[in-house]
Protein backbone atom coordinates (compact mmCIF):
# COMPACT_ATOMS: atom_id res chain seq x y z
CA UNK A 1 0.00 0.00 0.00
CA UNK A 2 1.18 3.57 -0.60
CA UNK A 3 2.47 5.47 2.41
CA UNK A 4 0.13 8.35 1.50
CA UNK A 5 2.73 11.07 1.95
CA UNK A 6 1.09 12.70 -1.08
CA UNK A 7 -1.91 13.64 1.07
CA UNK A 8 0.17 16.46 2.48
CA UNK A 9 1.67 17.38 -0.88
CA UNK A 10 -0.15 19.25 -3.70
CA UNK A 11 -0.25 16.70 -6.52
CA UNK A 12 0.01 18.63 -9.78
CA UNK A 13 -0.25 15.37 -11.70
CA UNK A 14 -2.38 12.39 -10.70
CA UNK A 15 -1.93 9.82 -13.47
CA UNK A 16 -3.78 6.57 -13.90
CA UNK A 17 -1.89 3.77 -15.61
CA UNK A 18 -2.80 0.36 -16.98
CA UNK A 19 -0.63 -2.01 -14.97
CA UNK A 20 -1.12 -4.81 -17.48
CA UNK A 21 1.02 -2.94 -20.03
CA UNK A 22 4.71 -3.67 -19.63
CA UNK A 23 7.25 -2.35 -19.02
CA UNK A 24 5.51 -0.14 -16.49
CA UNK A 25 7.96 2.76 -16.77
CA UNK A 26 7.17 3.16 -20.50
CA UNK A 27 3.45 3.04 -19.76
CA UNK A 28 3.92 5.87 -17.26
CA UNK A 29 6.18 7.79 -19.67
CA UNK A 30 3.58 7.48 -22.45
CA UNK A 31 0.86 8.73 -20.10
CA UNK A 32 3.02 11.69 -19.10
CA UNK A 33 3.73 12.55 -22.74
CA UNK A 34 0.04 12.29 -23.64
CA UNK A 35 -0.99 14.55 -20.76
CA UNK A 36 1.57 17.16 -21.86
CA UNK A 37 0.50 17.03 -25.49
CA UNK A 38 -3.22 17.23 -24.70
CA UNK A 39 -2.71 20.15 -22.33
CA UNK A 40 -3.59 18.36 -19.09
CA UNK A 41 -0.10 19.35 -17.93
CA UNK A 42 0.77 22.88 -19.00
CA UNK A 43 4.27 24.14 -19.76
CA UNK A 44 5.98 25.31 -16.58
CA UNK A 45 4.06 22.87 -14.34
CA UNK A 46 6.21 21.44 -11.56
CA UNK A 47 5.79 17.67 -11.23
CA UNK A 48 5.42 16.07 -7.81
CA UNK A 49 8.65 14.69 -6.32
CA UNK A 50 9.39 11.23 -7.64
CA UNK A 51 8.90 9.60 -4.26
CA UNK A 52 5.50 11.25 -3.84
CA UNK A 53 4.50 10.09 -7.31
CA UNK A 54 5.69 6.56 -6.56
CA UNK A 55 3.67 6.56 -3.32
CA UNK A 56 0.60 7.82 -5.17
CA UNK A 57 0.83 5.07 -7.79
CA UNK A 58 2.10 2.42 -5.35
CA UNK A 59 5.09 1.61 -7.56
CA UNK A 60 8.87 1.70 -7.16
CA UNK A 61 10.66 5.04 -7.24
CA UNK A 62 13.02 3.59 -9.85
CA UNK A 63 10.03 3.05 -12.18
CA UNK A 64 9.08 6.70 -11.85
CA UNK A 65 12.70 7.79 -12.36
CA UNK A 66 12.95 5.82 -15.61
CA UNK A 67 9.69 7.31 -16.92
CA UNK A 68 10.82 10.85 -16.06
CA UNK A 69 14.15 10.25 -17.81
CA UNK A 70 12.43 9.06 -21.00
CA UNK A 71 10.45 12.30 -21.17
CA UNK A 72 13.46 14.43 -20.28
CA UNK A 73 15.39 13.03 -23.22
CA UNK A 74 12.45 13.83 -25.51
CA UNK A 75 12.66 17.46 -24.37
CA UNK A 76 9.27 17.32 -22.64
CA UNK A 77 10.63 17.80 -19.13
CA UNK A 78 13.46 19.77 -17.62
CA UNK A 79 14.99 18.97 -14.24
CA UNK A 80 17.07 21.45 -12.26
CA UNK A 81 19.17 20.42 -9.29
CA UNK A 82 17.56 21.78 -6.14
CA UNK A 83 14.41 23.02 -7.91
CA UNK A 84 12.62 19.94 -9.19
CA UNK A 85 11.25 18.70 -12.51
CA UNK A 86 9.08 20.90 -14.73
CA UNK A 87 7.17 20.52 -17.97
CA UNK A 88 9.42 22.29 -20.46
CA UNK A 89 8.14 25.62 -21.71
CA UNK A 90 9.00 24.52 -25.26
CA UNK A 91 7.33 21.10 -24.89
CA UNK A 92 4.49 22.00 -27.24
CA UNK A 93 6.36 24.33 -29.60
CA UNK A 94 7.50 23.31 -33.06
CA UNK A 95 11.28 23.60 -33.45
CA UNK A 96 11.20 22.49 -37.10
CA UNK A 97 11.16 25.93 -38.70
CA UNK A 98 11.36 24.84 -42.35
CA UNK A 99 8.04 23.03 -42.50
CA UNK A 100 6.57 21.82 -45.78
CA UNK A 101 3.04 23.02 -45.04
CA UNK A 102 3.60 26.77 -45.36
CA UNK A 103 0.50 28.64 -46.50
CA UNK A 104 0.43 30.39 -49.84
CA UNK A 105 0.31 34.18 -50.01
CA UNK A 106 2.02 34.54 -46.65
CA UNK A 107 4.84 37.05 -46.30
CA UNK A 108 7.83 35.06 -45.03
CA UNK A 109 9.49 36.74 -42.06
CA UNK A 110 10.26 33.54 -40.20
CA UNK A 111 13.09 31.66 -41.91
CA UNK A 112 16.49 33.37 -41.69
CA UNK A 113 17.62 33.97 -45.26
CA UNK A 114 20.41 36.20 -46.61
CA UNK A 115 19.82 38.83 -49.27
CA UNK A 116 19.16 37.21 -52.65
CA UNK A 117 21.65 39.60 -54.30
CA UNK A 118 24.29 36.91 -53.88
CA UNK A 119 22.56 34.45 -56.18
CA UNK A 120 23.62 36.07 -59.46
CA UNK A 121 27.41 36.10 -58.83
CA UNK A 122 27.08 32.57 -57.48
CA UNK A 123 25.34 31.53 -60.69
CA UNK A 124 28.06 33.18 -62.82
CA UNK A 125 30.74 31.33 -60.86
CA UNK A 126 28.91 28.06 -61.50
CA UNK A 127 28.56 28.82 -65.22
CA UNK A 128 32.32 29.30 -65.48
CA UNK A 129 32.82 25.88 -63.91
CA UNK A 130 30.33 24.28 -66.31
CA UNK A 131 32.28 25.60 -69.28
CA UNK A 132 35.50 23.88 -68.20
CA UNK A 133 36.44 20.83 -70.26
CA UNK A 134 36.79 18.54 -67.24
CA UNK A 135 33.59 19.67 -65.55
CA UNK A 136 32.36 16.06 -65.24
CA UNK A 137 34.92 15.40 -62.50
CA UNK A 138 32.74 17.30 -60.03
CA UNK A 139 30.19 14.50 -60.22
CA UNK A 140 32.64 11.94 -58.87
CA UNK A 141 34.09 11.57 -55.37
CA UNK A 142 36.44 14.26 -54.05
CA UNK A 143 40.12 13.99 -54.95
CA UNK A 144 42.86 14.64 -52.42
CA UNK A 145 44.43 17.46 -54.44
CA UNK A 146 41.10 19.27 -54.60
CA UNK A 147 40.48 18.85 -50.88
CA UNK A 148 43.87 20.36 -50.03
CA UNK A 149 43.22 23.64 -51.78
CA UNK A 150 39.61 23.70 -50.55
CA UNK A 151 40.97 23.48 -47.01
CA UNK A 152 43.09 26.54 -47.75
CA UNK A 153 39.92 28.33 -48.82
CA UNK A 154 38.25 27.20 -45.58
CA UNK A 155 41.10 28.69 -43.53
CA UNK A 156 40.74 31.97 -45.38
CA UNK A 157 37.00 31.96 -44.75
CA UNK A 158 37.43 31.26 -41.04
CA UNK A 159 40.06 33.95 -40.62
CA UNK A 160 37.49 36.56 -41.68
CA UNK A 161 35.48 35.59 -38.62
CA UNK A 162 38.30 35.95 -36.14
CA UNK A 163 39.68 32.42 -36.03
CA UNK A 164 42.97 31.19 -37.47
CA UNK A 165 42.91 27.40 -37.72
CA UNK A 166 45.36 24.82 -39.06
CA UNK A 167 44.74 22.97 -42.32
CA UNK A 168 44.97 19.54 -40.67
CA UNK A 169 42.07 20.45 -38.36
CA UNK A 170 39.60 21.09 -41.21
CA UNK A 171 36.70 18.75 -41.95
CA UNK A 172 33.84 19.28 -44.41
CA UNK A 173 30.10 19.01 -43.68
CA UNK A 174 26.90 19.46 -45.66
CA UNK A 175 25.96 22.66 -43.88
CA UNK A 176 26.05 23.84 -40.29
CA UNK A 177 23.14 21.69 -39.11
CA UNK A 178 24.87 18.61 -40.52
CA UNK A 179 28.05 19.56 -38.67
CA UNK A 180 26.22 20.05 -35.36
CA UNK A 181 24.52 16.67 -35.72
CA UNK A 182 27.85 14.99 -36.42
CA UNK A 183 29.44 16.62 -33.36
CA UNK A 184 26.68 15.50 -31.00
CA UNK A 185 26.53 12.03 -32.52
CA UNK A 186 30.29 11.52 -32.22
CA UNK A 187 31.06 13.14 -28.86
CA UNK A 188 27.93 12.37 -26.84
CA UNK A 189 26.03 9.31 -25.76
CA UNK A 190 22.36 8.88 -24.96
CA UNK A 191 21.55 10.82 -21.78
CA UNK A 192 24.46 13.28 -21.91
CA UNK A 193 23.85 16.96 -21.16
CA UNK A 194 24.81 19.98 -23.28
CA UNK A 195 24.58 23.58 -22.03
CA UNK A 196 23.02 26.29 -24.21
CA UNK A 197 21.62 29.79 -23.89
CA UNK A 198 18.04 29.92 -22.54
CA UNK A 199 16.90 30.74 -26.09
CA UNK A 200 18.88 29.05 -28.83
CA UNK A 201 18.98 27.80 -32.41
CA UNK A 202 16.14 25.27 -32.85
CA UNK A 203 18.32 22.97 -34.97
CA UNK A 204 20.32 21.84 -31.97
CA UNK A 205 17.06 21.20 -30.10
CA UNK A 206 15.73 18.85 -32.77
CA UNK A 207 19.07 17.05 -33.08
CA UNK A 208 19.44 16.66 -29.31
CA UNK A 209 15.90 15.25 -29.02
CA UNK A 210 16.62 12.78 -31.82
CA UNK A 211 19.82 11.57 -30.17
CA UNK A 212 18.48 11.51 -26.61
CA UNK A 213 20.72 14.34 -25.46
CA UNK A 214 19.42 16.75 -22.82
CA UNK A 215 19.88 20.48 -23.29
CA UNK A 216 20.48 22.49 -20.13
CA UNK A 217 19.77 26.24 -20.19
CA UNK A 218 22.62 28.33 -18.79
CA UNK A 219 21.55 31.69 -17.37
CA UNK A 220 22.59 34.86 -19.16
CA UNK A 221 24.24 37.94 -17.75
CA UNK A 222 23.96 41.15 -19.78
CA UNK A 223 22.72 39.18 -22.78
CA UNK A 224 25.65 36.74 -22.68
CA UNK A 225 26.12 33.30 -21.17
CA UNK A 226 27.23 33.77 -17.57
CA UNK A 227 30.54 32.15 -16.70
CA UNK A 228 29.34 31.77 -13.09
CA UNK A 229 26.17 29.97 -14.23
CA UNK A 230 28.24 27.79 -16.56
CA UNK A 231 30.60 26.87 -13.71
CA UNK A 232 27.63 25.95 -11.53
CA UNK A 233 26.15 23.78 -14.29
CA UNK A 234 29.47 22.04 -14.87
CA UNK A 235 29.65 21.14 -11.19
CA UNK A 236 26.01 20.20 -10.66
CA UNK A 237 24.64 19.07 -14.03
CA UNK A 238 27.65 17.07 -15.26
CA UNK A 239 27.77 18.88 -18.60
CA UNK A 240 29.53 17.19 -21.49
CA UNK A 241 29.79 20.36 -23.56
CA UNK A 242 28.19 23.68 -24.50
CA UNK A 243 26.76 25.17 -27.69
CA UNK A 244 27.28 28.86 -28.45
CA UNK A 245 26.58 31.41 -31.21
CA UNK A 246 28.90 34.25 -30.14
CA UNK A 247 28.21 36.55 -33.11
CA UNK A 248 24.66 37.74 -33.63
CA UNK A 249 23.09 35.11 -31.42
CA UNK A 250 20.05 33.39 -32.86
CA UNK A 251 17.39 34.50 -31.94
CA UNK A 252 18.21 37.38 -29.55
CA UNK A 253 20.82 39.14 -31.78
CA UNK A 254 23.24 39.54 -28.83
CA UNK A 255 26.98 39.55 -29.49
CA UNK A 256 29.40 38.13 -26.95
CA UNK A 257 32.12 40.47 -25.69
CA UNK A 258 35.79 39.58 -25.93
CA UNK A 259 36.05 39.39 -22.13
CA UNK A 260 33.15 36.94 -21.88
CA UNK A 261 34.60 34.78 -24.66
CA UNK A 262 37.83 34.48 -22.71
CA UNK A 263 35.93 33.70 -19.49
CA UNK A 264 33.78 30.99 -21.11
CA UNK A 265 36.86 29.43 -22.69
CA UNK A 266 38.57 29.32 -19.29
CA UNK A 267 35.61 27.57 -17.66
CA UNK A 268 35.55 24.99 -20.46
CA UNK A 269 39.24 24.25 -19.96
CA UNK A 270 38.94 24.02 -16.18
CA UNK A 271 36.03 21.56 -16.35
CA UNK A 272 37.18 19.72 -19.48
CA UNK A 273 34.01 20.22 -21.52
CA UNK A 274 33.89 20.76 -25.27
CA UNK A 275 32.56 23.87 -26.97
CA UNK A 276 30.58 23.92 -30.20
CA UNK A 277 31.19 27.42 -31.56
CA UNK A 278 28.64 28.13 -34.28
CA UNK A 279 30.03 30.92 -36.45
CA UNK A 280 27.11 30.94 -38.88
CA UNK A 281 26.54 34.67 -38.52
CA UNK A 282 30.10 35.89 -38.06
CA UNK A 283 30.34 37.54 -41.50
CA UNK A 284 27.26 39.63 -40.79
CA UNK A 285 29.43 41.72 -38.47
CA UNK A 286 31.56 44.48 -39.97
CA UNK A 287 34.33 43.98 -37.44
CA UNK A 288 35.42 40.55 -36.25
CA UNK A 289 36.06 39.64 -32.63
CA UNK A 290 38.42 36.82 -31.76
CA UNK A 291 36.66 33.48 -31.68
CA UNK A 292 36.24 31.52 -28.44
CA UNK A 293 38.27 28.81 -30.15
CA UNK A 294 41.26 31.15 -30.04
CA UNK A 295 41.29 30.91 -26.24
CA UNK A 296 40.38 27.23 -25.94
CA UNK A 297 41.68 25.60 -29.15
CA UNK A 298 41.86 22.11 -27.63
CA UNK A 299 38.26 22.28 -26.39
CA UNK A 300 36.46 23.96 -29.29
CA UNK A 301 34.85 22.63 -32.46
CA UNK A 302 34.51 25.72 -34.67
CA UNK A 303 31.84 25.64 -37.41
CA UNK A 304 31.66 28.16 -40.26
CA UNK A 305 29.09 27.95 -43.06
CA UNK A 306 27.90 29.99 -46.03
CA UNK A 307 24.14 29.50 -45.79
CA UNK A 308 23.40 32.83 -44.03
CA UNK A 309 26.09 34.78 -45.87
CA UNK A 310 25.69 33.66 -49.47
CA UNK A 311 22.85 31.22 -50.13
CA UNK A 312 20.94 28.64 -48.05
CA UNK A 313 21.29 26.10 -50.86
CA UNK A 314 25.09 26.25 -50.72
CA UNK A 315 25.21 23.39 -48.22
CA UNK A 316 28.87 23.52 -47.22
CA UNK A 317 30.27 24.03 -43.73
CA UNK A 318 33.87 24.02 -42.58
CA UNK A 319 34.64 22.43 -39.25
CA UNK A 320 37.87 22.98 -37.34
CA UNK A 321 38.21 20.11 -34.87
CA UNK A 322 40.90 19.68 -32.18
CA UNK A 323 42.98 16.54 -32.48
CA UNK A 324 41.28 14.81 -29.54
CA UNK A 325 37.89 14.96 -31.31
CA UNK A 326 38.93 14.83 -34.97
CA UNK A 327 38.86 11.10 -35.69
CA UNK A 328 35.48 10.43 -34.07
CA UNK A 329 33.98 13.51 -35.74
CA UNK A 330 35.45 12.53 -39.11
CA UNK A 331 33.92 9.07 -38.73
CA UNK A 332 30.53 10.57 -37.88
CA UNK A 333 30.61 12.83 -40.93
CA UNK A 334 31.54 9.86 -43.11
CA UNK A 335 28.66 7.79 -41.73
CA UNK A 336 26.22 10.65 -42.24
CA UNK A 337 27.41 11.82 -45.66
CA UNK A 338 30.15 9.59 -47.12
CA UNK A 339 31.41 12.91 -48.48
CA UNK A 340 30.22 16.41 -49.26
CA UNK A 341 29.25 17.34 -52.81
CA UNK A 342 32.50 17.93 -54.78
CA UNK A 343 30.59 20.37 -56.97
CA UNK A 344 29.42 22.53 -54.04
CA UNK A 345 32.77 22.24 -52.26
CA UNK A 346 34.59 23.52 -55.34
CA UNK A 347 32.03 26.24 -55.98
CA UNK A 348 32.31 27.49 -52.39
CA UNK A 349 36.11 27.43 -52.45
CA UNK A 350 36.31 29.39 -55.72
CA UNK A 351 33.83 31.91 -54.40
CA UNK A 352 35.93 32.44 -51.27
CA UNK A 353 39.27 32.96 -53.03
CA UNK A 354 37.81 35.19 -55.75
CA UNK A 355 36.68 38.76 -55.32
CA UNK A 356 33.09 37.59 -55.64
CA UNK A 357 32.70 36.79 -51.94
CA UNK A 358 33.85 40.26 -50.92
CA UNK A 359 31.43 41.79 -53.39
CA UNK A 360 28.56 39.62 -52.15
CA UNK A 361 29.21 40.45 -48.51
CA UNK A 362 29.44 44.18 -49.20
CA UNK A 363 26.32 44.18 -51.36
CA UNK A 364 24.33 42.18 -48.82
CA UNK A 365 25.41 44.42 -45.98
CA UNK A 366 24.22 47.54 -47.80
CA UNK A 367 20.85 45.98 -48.65
CA UNK A 368 20.43 44.58 -45.15
CA UNK A 369 21.23 47.91 -43.53
CA UNK A 370 18.52 49.56 -45.63
CA UNK A 371 16.02 46.87 -44.64
CA UNK A 372 16.94 47.36 -40.99
CA UNK A 373 16.30 51.07 -41.35
CA UNK A 374 12.79 50.24 -42.54
CA UNK A 375 12.24 47.95 -39.57
CA UNK A 376 13.38 50.67 -37.17
CA UNK A 377 11.09 53.16 -38.88
CA UNK A 378 7.92 51.05 -38.73
CA UNK A 379 8.61 49.60 -35.27
CA UNK A 380 10.10 52.69 -33.66
CA UNK A 381 7.59 52.59 -30.79
CA UNK A 382 8.71 49.11 -29.73
CA UNK A 383 11.83 47.40 -28.43
CA UNK A 384 13.29 45.57 -31.40
CA UNK A 385 16.81 44.27 -30.80
CA UNK A 386 19.33 43.96 -33.59
CA UNK A 387 19.86 46.13 -36.63
CA UNK A 388 22.82 47.22 -38.70
CA UNK A 389 23.90 44.30 -40.86
CA UNK A 390 21.91 41.60 -39.03
CA UNK A 391 19.39 39.58 -41.04
CA UNK A 392 16.88 39.13 -38.21
CA UNK A 393 15.46 41.15 -35.31
CA UNK A 394 14.13 40.23 -31.86
CA UNK A 395 10.86 42.06 -31.22
CA UNK A 396 9.65 42.45 -27.62
CA UNK A 397 5.85 42.35 -27.42
CA UNK A 398 3.62 44.73 -25.45
CA UNK A 399 0.84 44.03 -22.93
CA UNK A 400 1.89 40.57 -21.84
CA UNK A 401 1.11 38.94 -25.18
CA UNK A 402 3.09 35.74 -25.58
CA UNK A 403 5.21 35.06 -28.62
CA UNK A 404 3.08 32.05 -29.50
CA UNK A 405 -0.11 34.12 -29.45
CA UNK A 406 1.43 36.85 -31.58
CA UNK A 407 2.83 34.33 -34.06
CA UNK A 408 -0.68 32.93 -34.52
CA UNK A 409 -2.18 36.43 -34.79
CA UNK A 410 0.39 37.51 -37.38
CA UNK A 411 -0.20 34.37 -39.44
CA UNK A 412 -3.93 35.09 -39.47
CA UNK A 413 -3.03 38.39 -41.13
CA UNK A 414 -0.63 36.86 -43.64
CA UNK A 415 2.75 37.23 -41.89
CA UNK A 416 4.98 34.37 -40.75
CA UNK A 417 7.13 35.18 -37.72
CA UNK A 418 8.59 32.83 -35.11
CA UNK A 419 7.73 32.94 -31.42
CA UNK A 420 10.23 32.84 -28.56
CA UNK A 421 8.72 29.50 -27.51
CA UNK A 422 10.30 27.84 -30.56
CA UNK A 423 13.76 28.82 -29.29
CA UNK A 424 13.28 28.24 -25.56
CA UNK A 425 15.35 25.55 -23.83
CA UNK A 426 13.99 23.41 -21.00
CA UNK A 427 12.42 25.23 -18.06
CA UNK A 428 13.55 28.68 -19.21
CA UNK A 429 10.63 31.09 -19.28
CA UNK A 430 10.09 32.21 -22.89
CA UNK A 431 10.51 35.89 -23.51
CA UNK A 432 7.41 37.66 -24.76
CA UNK A 433 9.03 38.14 -28.14
CA UNK A 434 9.17 37.01 -31.76
CA UNK A 435 11.99 36.75 -34.27
CA UNK A 436 11.59 38.70 -37.51
CA UNK A 437 13.62 37.68 -40.54
CA UNK A 438 14.05 40.88 -42.50
CA UNK A 439 15.73 39.52 -45.63
CA UNK A 440 13.27 36.67 -46.24
CA UNK A 441 10.72 38.91 -48.03
CA UNK A 442 11.71 38.82 -51.70
CA UNK A 443 11.47 42.57 -52.22
CA UNK A 444 11.71 45.71 -50.15
CA UNK A 445 8.10 46.43 -51.04
CA UNK A 446 7.02 43.08 -49.62
CA UNK A 447 9.00 43.80 -46.44
CA UNK A 448 7.31 47.20 -46.09
CA UNK A 449 3.90 45.59 -46.49
CA UNK A 450 4.72 43.04 -43.82
CA UNK A 451 6.05 45.68 -41.44
CA UNK A 452 2.96 47.80 -41.93
CA UNK A 453 0.72 44.88 -40.97
CA UNK A 454 2.87 44.08 -37.93
CA UNK A 455 2.76 47.74 -36.89
CA UNK A 456 -1.05 47.72 -37.05
CA UNK A 457 -1.25 44.50 -35.04
CA UNK A 458 1.06 45.86 -32.35
CA UNK A 459 -0.96 49.08 -32.07
CA UNK A 460 -4.15 47.08 -31.69
CA UNK A 461 -2.67 45.45 -28.59
CA UNK A 462 -2.12 48.74 -26.80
Amino acid sequence: MPVNSFENYPMSWEPTIDRTLKPLYLTLANQLEEDIITGSLLPGTKLPPQRELADFLDINVSTVSKAIKVCELKGLLSATVGSGTFVSFDALSNSYLLSTDKQNNVIEMGATLPESNSYEPLMLQLKNMVNESDFAKWFSYSRSDDVLWQKDAALRFMSRGGYHADAESILFANGGQNAITAVLASLCKHGDKIGTNPHTYPGIKTTAAMLGIQLVPIKNKDGEMSEEALTYACKNENLKGIYLIPDYHNPTTDRMSLARRKAIAQVAKEHNIFIIEDATYHLLCKESVQAIATFAPEQTIYIASLSKTVAPGLRIAYVSAPEQYRKSLSNALYNLNISVSPLLAELAARLIVSNNLDAIIESNRKSTMYRNQLVSKFLSDYVCHGGGTGIFRWLQLPNNMTGADFEALALEHGIQVYAAERFTVGNSIPEKAVRLSICAPKTVEELEKGLMILQQLLRSLQ
